[in-house]
């Protein structure tokens, strides 16, 4: 029996996310017959304890690793993962999130390790960035291009781009999704439960949207599409979940918009699929994607969906047929959606019987498999 292949998977920061959830879930299931496996990542989020409880894993936190550009503190990451990388001696550097994208990659380039892969969550050139910050963090990704042996793109559009864009060549990047329990979120119940731990009456109609309060999210957006749809809707609801820099942004234009006690701000929440069976249309007001896994999550539990017509995201949601897609920024557009699903209860069930087709390929399982395979035939044609 041949030695298992080393992997040591990097990324930024654990919090609560589609590319965190990846990483973990990869780290716990990749096939200990096959692999051996270990993580680095910057210690200090929510997610943090889930990383002790995978056996078989060896750990490297590097305290430094930070999302913000921090010249100092850098220096000091890229310091810990070239330690991370000497102590555990992987053949396959694996890499995910913009920080440990390009401190992850750097560091296994220094200590030659013979397989490099990086797996695109979105690109982190953006543009919402000023133009210098965007254009240094694409020559970045252009440099450490040559240095990747292959990319994982989650979204189709997202490896067109990086073809576009030059970063890549057509054979040396492969779509995979990111994998959601899809069984997990099919049929959900609990629905009660949550309205009364929320503090919701039982039979209105409740809009919610899950994400960061991040500007990538643009959830004051959203703030200004409750106010639209409650002018024709009054008995609506809409919970925002999750925590973010832009929080209290989104509270106080709550309160200025008179949505007092009709918006529910509720932090992460535990129980995302009971929450979603007391959903009646799930948003997302992003300006850019990779390929939300929440807009996945709510189509694989029945929801409709209503968001932004950006990245990926276009890739899942058939516009009239599961959900509504809308530009980026038109919250009178985002409203409009909302309002015909509301409106419309054969569409609505329509809607739900169609959300959750087509969602073969995010089955979380498949994806660790897909990476499994590509590490194989990556360190096939290797030198060892």
């Amino acid at each position: 029996m041949s030695k298992p292949i080393r992997v040591l998977l990097i990324i930024t920061r654990l919090e609560l996310g589609g590319a965190q959830r990846v990483v973990l879930h990869t780290a716990e299931h990749l096939d200990r017959e096959g692999f051996a496996v270990g993580l680095a990542w910057g210690p200090g989020d929510r997610l943090d304890d889930e990383v002790f409880k995978i056996g078989d894993l060896e750990r490297f936190p590097v305290p430094a690793l930070v999302r913000p550009i921090a010249p100092i503190s850098d220096a000091r990451a890229l310091a810990g993962l070239r330690a991370a990388v000497r102590a555990f001696r992987p053949q396959v550097v694996h890499t995910h999130s913009s920080k440990a994208g390009i401190l992850g990659r750097l560091a296994a380039h220094l200590e030659r390790i013979p397989v490099v892969v990086h797996t695109v969550h979105g690109f982190g050139f953006t543009p919402l960035q000023p133009a210098p910050k965007r254009i240094a963090l694409r020559m970045a990704e252009r440099l450490l291009a040559r240095w990747t042996d292959h990319f994982i793109t989650v979204s189709a559009s997202d490896r067109r781009r990086g073809i576009e864009l030059g970063l890549f060549a057509s054979e040396q990047a492969t779509v995979i999704r990111a994998g959601i329990d899809l069984g997990r979120f099919r049929a959900p119940a609990g629905a009660a439960s949550v309205r009364e731990r929320l503090g919701l009456p039982a039979d209105v109609p409740l809009i919610t949207q899950i994400g960061n309060f991040k500007p990538q999210k643009a959830p004051l957006d959203f703030v200004r599409m409750a106010s639209i749809v409650r002018a024709r809707f009054p008995e609506a609801y809409f919970v925002m979940v999750g925590e973010g820099p832009m929080l209290g942004a989104a509270k106080v234009l709550a309160g200025d918009l008179g949505l007092a006690g009709r918006m529910v701000f509720c932090g992460w929440w535990d129980d995302v699929p009971g929450l979603l069976a007391a959903t009646r249309v799930s948003v997302l007001t992003s300006y850019h994607e990779g390929l939300p896994c929440s807009v996945v999550e709510s189509l694989a539990a029945g929801v409709p969906v209503v968001v932004t017509s950006v990245d990926g995201t276009v890739e899942v949601v058939r516009s009239g047929d599961n959900g509504f897609l809308a530009p980026a920024g038109d919250v009178e557009a985002l409203a409009e959606g909302v309002c015909r699903i509301l409106e419309d209860p054969h569409l609505h069930a329509s809607m739900s019987a169609e959300a959750p087709r087509g969602l073969e390929d995010f089955a979380i399982d498949l994806m660790v498999r897909q990476q499994e395979d590509l590490y194989r035939w990556l360190g096939g044609r290797s030198p060892s």
